[in-house]
């Protein structure tokens, strides 16, 4: 049974990665920050997780099993993220980058002993089309913009040192995803989110190492 990590999992996207990775026969690990949420009775190993302290990281890290197969940098957050350029407070964009571009950083540096070796494993940023600069076509969402972009090239240079790891990186846009982030306008359920990036998961190899696509397959403009 293949084992699968994934952060930020006790509600919307990231409990939804959770439940189908579940109903397709995987042993998962499930981190969240502050309470379970709707992790109660998945059948989801749960692991209280804060990816802003090393301490807590390095705990997570050391209740899991010793191969893991697949990692999901989910946790993530949108605080601050239609502030105008006049309202911007220096202090939010801080956390909003240590949660979204430094906390997959250090997870994935806590996880490294147990991905990859004789069998690939992949890891699953899921990041966002807001963090594209080309596709950047209006103000605001400074924060969230940024973080989405630093995680991107965080993404990117590990795609070129961890290969030789046999651990290939996968950069996930999972869409406008029906959640209380995405918010009632949203186009896109997560059944269907996660269903596709489950799908991009399945597909990787070494060789698409590195790619940024969105749930759906789409390659997207950096």
């Amino acid at each position: 049974m293949p084992t699968a990590v994934v952060t930020g999992a006790n509600r919307g996207i990231g409990l939804e990665w959770v439940k189908q990775l579940l109903d397709k026969g995987w042993d998962v690990h499930a981190g969240y920050r502050t309470d379970e949420g709707g992790l109660s009775g998945t059948g989801a190993h749960h692991h209280q997780l804060d990816v802003t302290s090393k301490e807590s990281v390095e705990a997570f890290a050391a209740s899991l099993p010793d191969r893991v197969d697949l990692l999901v940098n989910n946790a993530g957050v949108a605080d601050g993220r239609w502030r105008s350029i006049e309202d911007i407070d220096h202090e939010q964009v801080l956390k909003v980058l240590d949660i979204n571009s430094v906390g997959p950083v250090r997870v994935t540096q806590a996880l490294l002993s147990r991905l990859g070796g004789d069998d690939m494993s992949t890891i699953a940023m899921v990041s966002s089309l807001m963090g594209s600069v080309e596709d950047c076509i209006g103000g605001k969402s400074y924060a969230y913009r940024a973080s989405k972009s630093a995680l991107n090239m965080f993404s990117a240079a590990m795609k070129n040192e961890l290969g030789d790891a046999n651990i290939s990186i996968v950069i996930l846009h999972p869409g406008w995803v029906q959640t209380d982030m995405g918010g009632p306008n949203a186009t896109v359920t997560p059944l269907d989110s996660i269903a596709g990036m489950i799908q991009r998961v399945e597909e990787q190899t070494l060789e698409l190492s590195g790619r940024f696509v969105q749930y759906d397959g789409e390659s997207l403009p950096w």
